[in-house]
């Protein structure tokens, strides 16, 4: 099981977007709150590529990197009680107890995970895979086929559980079952059942009956 981490297991993704707002407006790109609402939860400089398409502007790599980087610099600063969302510590506990592999795969910067991940409270550290490691990030399967290797499984045997498209289009593109979350997510179930997710679903309580039947 691949878990993203923003939206999925913790209830940051208000956070995200405050940060992006933020770093954005600092950059002089205009952009439309919906549209950006949208892109959270694919690749930093994909986010700020997509802004200023969007605004009729080109943002070269460099400078898509330096707003990447302060948009992360901002989000530390406010993710200062992140919290787990409705029954991810429940479902961790059950996923721990049956000895299924796991960890948490996220376009986040290593740098930034550290915060989300202790609130989890768990007792041991666990596996995780970030963007840096990969040469794209979501929506490209490199994310989640990094992350079965890193489980030792292959990935039609993986469960890539997210709360974004971006999350879905790469667990499909890995040749994974994909299920979405809609506890933590920024958009609606329809969006997240039109981007190709092989089930939707409310919380992580919902991961626990599924894996009981």
């Amino acid at each position: 099981m691949l878990f993203d981490l923003d939206g999925t297991l913790v209830d940051t993704v208000p956070t995200r977007i405050a940060a992006w707002s933020t770093a954005l407006e600092e950059a002089g790109l205009p952009f439309e709150q919906s549209h950006l609402v949208g892109l959270i939860g694919s690749d930093g400089k994909h986010i700020v590529t997509e802004v200023a398409r969007a605004a009729g502007l080109v943002v070269d790599e460099v400078r898509a990197e330096e707003i990447d980087r302060r948009s992360g610099e901002i989000y530390d600063g406010l993710n200062v009680d992140p919290r787990p969302l409705p029954g991810v510590g429940e479902l961790l506990e059950v996923v721990g107890r049956s000895g299924i592999p796991w960890a948490i795969a996220t376009s986040s910067r290593a740098a930034q995970v550290g915060a989300s991940v202790a609130a989890l409270g768990l007792s041991t550290p666990p596996i995780i895979v970030d963007g840096s490691a990969v040469a794209r990030a979501k929506p490209a399967p490199d994310l989640p086929l990094h992350g079965a290797a890193a489980l030792g499984v292959p990935p039609a045997d993986c469960w890539l559980i997210g709360d974004s498209t971006w999350d879905v289009l790469a667990g499909a593109a890995a040749g994974m079952t994909t299920i979405a979350l809609t506890a933590g997510s920024a958009v609606e179930a329809v969006t997240l059942r039109e981007a190709g997710a092989s089930l939707v679903l409310a919380s992580a309580a919902d991961v626990i009956e599924l894996l009981e039947t």
